[in-house]
């Protein structure tokens, strides 16, 4: 089935408050996935969706069922099956967004890794959606504490996926405890005839929509990448526009407020930049337009639908600041370099958690994407040198100006003070450069150190990061032996088990007098830290490294020492802790418990006084605690028996959690 177009999320007959919060939020128009699955969907029809990842699925069930739901009926009408936390963390996201104008309104999503009692306690206190990954599902189906009977309708997204990681007997299992004459909505970017048997087995005349892909690589393209957290993004941004020779660019991202922001942040770090988006009227696109071909303006920063037709041949870059929705946007994107014979560039900048982006972004173009090394301060520095003594040699060959007068300027001048002409030049070099310094700080140096040092490659936050989520909470590796026989899916944590060598395998017994201690992979200078979340929040050691390592965007070689007490924790971090990361991880949560970070200055106990904090001069006191209650052993986290041993997370996967009891699958 193909959707006839669709111009905009006002043609569908969606929620007037969902449509609000499109608005709000800056959604232009629907992808073909969304414009041809809510009509359906919304008429409670099964459907059939096959499309690959990041063609705004999401979207394409969430709205409708939105629409359908009944907020008064405070019981789950919504259940959405992922194969990944990750996956499962950002549908709930999704949902919460677009239902941020319904009063209300409750989603949860509920995985391997978290708290079973927090899940159950906003279970009885009502949910109207929930998104879970399948081996969490059961446990709660089989506590009866998740209760189905008015459910209106199930979705499984990325079922494929839920294939590969063995999930397909679970999917069945949860169906067949669903109510009959429960609507089904299955995704999938492929299917496999398991996916289809499920398909032909619980869908009753499915609507089918399909979204083939058409894109291919562009070949006169040069593609990277960057990962870089949100509130890197600006700052790699500008390191990128320091050291890139280009002569116009397009920088595009997801909304209408967006552009605007980007324009005016970018117009202020000196660069001629201007928005174009959907509000600007035709004649003021056309007008920006054409200043970019007159060069007037270098950059335009600009939405999907505001940039199509553009084409002006002085574009030799194009950013993607946010990923786009779908494969064919980001092809179409690109596609404004490297037009009639001529090469461009492309870069694609990406966060920890759109890395499943980037690999459907290479399936769907047939091609690998190389990471892109963000600029270093001395780079930068050093091409500022180079574009200044370029600017210099301009001056003194041009025909058209003569310098005569300023000669007889700088010989009085010298005459007058006793000083000689490279002092003067050394002088006049210093007042021009103070907007664009020529030299490297040391803050930017500690800067470059905290912040951009980690490797870029996928494997960490790649493909094996999304693997170690899909089977977080799953494996029964302390069990695993015993259980062998009867564990029928131990939903690959085994496999993974059994690929380490015996050297990095946990030890089953320790002594507490014997800290596990994380090995040295870094000559990087340490800080204690202090964060106030402990045991007594129900938080782990995962949790907590999870945390540090999205937000911060730090791989686990520079997460050291977490120690663990019962209501506060501390934890070993770079040198250099840049401001404005500094501030941002004070208001990090964790579990709804914010860390309130904290520089450190005292004595780690294993006794039973705990440590005393002193701040920091400079730094924010967060309150004055002498000691912290007695650990106990029963107070247990992930990585550490008993007690306050320190906790070394080895592998750096910033979305990676602990594993729990056993009996927690998923």
């Amino acid at each position: 089935m193909v959707s006839p177009s669709i111009s905009s999320f006002a043609d569908l007959a969606l929620n007037p408050l969902i449509i609000k919060a499109l608005s709000q939020v800056g959604y232009e128009q629907p992808s073909p996935i969304q414009a041809a699955s809510i009509p359906p969907l919304l008429e409670g029809k099964d459907l059939l969706g096959v499309a690959q990842t990041g063609t705004g699925k999401t979207a394409a069930f969430a709205l409708p069922l939105l629409t359908n739901i009944d907020v008064l009926q405070e019981s789950p009408q919504v259940l959405v099956l992922a194969p990944t936390r990750e996956l499962t963390i950002q549908v709930a996201e999704a949902f919460k967004k677009y239902a941020q104008n319904l009063k209300g309104f409750h989603v949860l999503p509920i995985y391997g890794g978290q708290d079973m009692g927090g899940q159950l306690r906003q279970l009885q206190r009502g949910v109207h959606i929930v998104v879970g990954t399948p081996g969490r599902i059961m446990d709660h189906l089989r506590r009866k504490s998740l209760n189905l009977d008015k459910l209106k309708t199930v979705v499984l997204d990325e079922a494929d996926e839920m294939l590969r990681m063995g999930f397909i007997d679970d999917v069945e299992w949860i169906l067949d405890h669903t109510p009959k004459g429960r609507q089904v909505a299955l995704f999938s970017a492929t299917m496999p005839p398991p996916i289809k048997r499920v398909a032909d087995r619980y869908l009753v005349n499915p609507t089918e929509v399909r979204i083939e892909s058409s894109t291919t690589t562009v070949e006169a393209i040069e593609q990277a990448y960057v990962q870089a957290r949100n509130d890197q993004k600006l700052d790699a941004l500008t390191r990128i526009l320091e050291v890139e020779a280009f002569d116009g660019m397009m920088i595009f991202v997801r909304t209408k407020n967006a552009t605007v922001e980007l324009a005016e942040k970018l117009e202020a770090r000196g660069y001629s930049a201007a928005a174009l988006n959907g509000d600007m009227t035709q004649a003021l696109r056309e007008r920006t337009v054409a200043n970019l071909k007159k060069e007037k303006i270098d950059i335009l920063v600009a939405t999907d639908v505001a940039a199509r037709g553009v084409d002006v041949p002085r574009i030799t870059h194009v950013v993607n600041y946010d990923v786009p929705y779908d494969t064919d946007s980001y092809v179409h994107r690109i596609g404004r370099t490297g037009r009639a014979g001529r090469t461009g560039k492309a870069v694609l900048f990406v966060t920890p958690r759109e890395m499943y982006m980037l690999r459907s972004i290479e399936k769907a173009t047939r091609g690998e994407i190389p990471p892109m090394k963000i600029p270093s301060s001395k780079e930068v520095a050093d091409q500022r040198v180079t574009a200044f003594k370029q600017q210099i040699k301009d001056v003194l060959v041009s025909d058209e100006l003569s310098l005569d007068f300023f000669e007889g300027i700088v010989s009085d001048f010298c005459l007058e003070n006793a000083c000689t002409a490279e002092q003067m030049a050394a002088t006049l070099a210093y007042m021009m450069q103070k907007a664009r310094p020529l030299q490297i700080s040391e803050k930017e140096l500690k800067h470059d150190q905290f912040a951009f040092n980690q490797d870029q490659g996928r494997g960490d936050r790649g493909d094996r990061g999304r693997r170690d989520e899909g089977r977080d909470g799953r494996g029964r590796r302390e069990r695993g032996a015993r259980e062998e026989g009867r564990g029928r899916r131990d939903e690959g944590r085994g496999k993974r088990d059994d690929s380490r060598s015996a050297g990095d395998r946990p030890e089953r017994k320790r002594r507490d007098s014997e800290p596990r201690q994380a090995r040295p992979e870094s000559d990087v200078p340490m800080v204690k830290y202090r964060l106030e979340v402990g045991k007594h929040h129900n938080i782990t050691a995962g949790d907590i490294v999870g945390a540090i390592a999205n937000e911060a965007g730090l791989e686990g070689q520079y997460i050291n020492n977490l120690r663990m007490f019962d209501d506060y924790s501390t934890v070993d971090l770079p040198e250099g802790m840049p401001k404005d990361l500094y501030r941002h991880l004070q208001k990090v949560k964790v579990k709804s418990q914010p860390i309130n970070i904290s520089q450190f200055d005292g004595a780690d106990s294993s006794g039973d006084d705990a440590p005393a904090r002193k701040p920091r001069s400079g730094g924010r006191d967060f309150g004055s605690r002498d000691k912290a209650p007695r650990s106990s052993s029963r107070d247990r986290d992930s990585g550490s028996s008993e007690g306050d041993r320190p906790i070394m997370r080895r592998k750096p996967s910033g979305d990676r959690k602990p594993r729990e009891n056993s009996r927690n699958r998923d």
